[in-house]
């Protein structure tokens, strides 16, 4: 009975650490993905055979094929990881939004920011990746000619804003968390991550008015 009580939370923790050193380095992989992302189909605003050109790259290598389904997996993983310490039931929701109202604390904040964006990532992102591997060749033209159907163009200008503030929000909390930033140093890390944000809302919508702009 004494070994069982003494060695059962070792396990725990450590398997406990583990889970969250994965939820860490998925998170940071999607991070750099989303920023990589972003910026190869913001090349479509200089012009159309750039992104064209990245597009058949990326599908010649089977990238998009291949990398699409197991981006999406990772997608999966992660939310599954962070899911641990999401509450869903209501009582718990009404409890950390009374903290959070409570502390006034900015952390906290970025913490209920990305839960929410999370969940509407989720369902968002999913609808996203579908529409794209399932209208393969990815090409300037085909997304102009989404993007300018239909309610794609709301359904882009919600979801882009929504995946800035959440990887953005996510790595400032990567570096406080595992102390790559000292609490003296989060002044300047509160600037960098806000204007680090500004700077890819700016090319997301900047790559939209593109698309919109464009002859499908």
């Amino acid at each position: 009975m004494s070994s069982k009580s003494t060695y059962t939370p070792v396990r725990s923790g450590k398997s406990d650490a583990i889970l969250d050193w994965l939820q860490m380095f998925s998170g940071v992989a999607l991070i750099i993905f989303v920023f990589m992302h972003m910026s190869l189909v913001s090349s479509v605003i200089f012009s159309p055979d750039i992104m064209d050109n990245i597009a058949a790259t990326y599908e010649k290598n089977y990238m998009a094929q291949i990398g699409g389904p197991l981006l999406f997996l990772l997608f999966l993983f992660h939310f599954y990881l962070a899911a641990r310490k999401i509450p869903f039931r209501l009582e718990g929701q009404k409890t950390i939004w009374k903290h959070a109202k409570m502390l006034k604390h900015r952390d906290t904040w970025l913490w209920v920011v990305q839960v929410v964006s999370a969940m509407l990532i989720l369902v968002m992102g999913a609808i996203h990746m579908w529409s794209v591997l399932s209208d393969l060749p990815i090409s300037a033209a085909r997304s102009a000619e989404r993007i300018q159907s239909g309610p794609w163009i709301y359904f882009y200008l919600v979801l882009a804003p929504l995946v800035v503030l959440h990887v953005v929000a996510g790595l400032y909390r990567i570096a406080v968390k595992w102390g790559f930033v000292k609490a003296y140093q989060r002044g300047r890390l509160n600037k960098f991550a806000t204007g680090l944000a500004l700077f890819f809302i700016c090319i997301g919508l900047a790559t939209l008015v593109r698309f919109m702009t464009m002859s499908a």
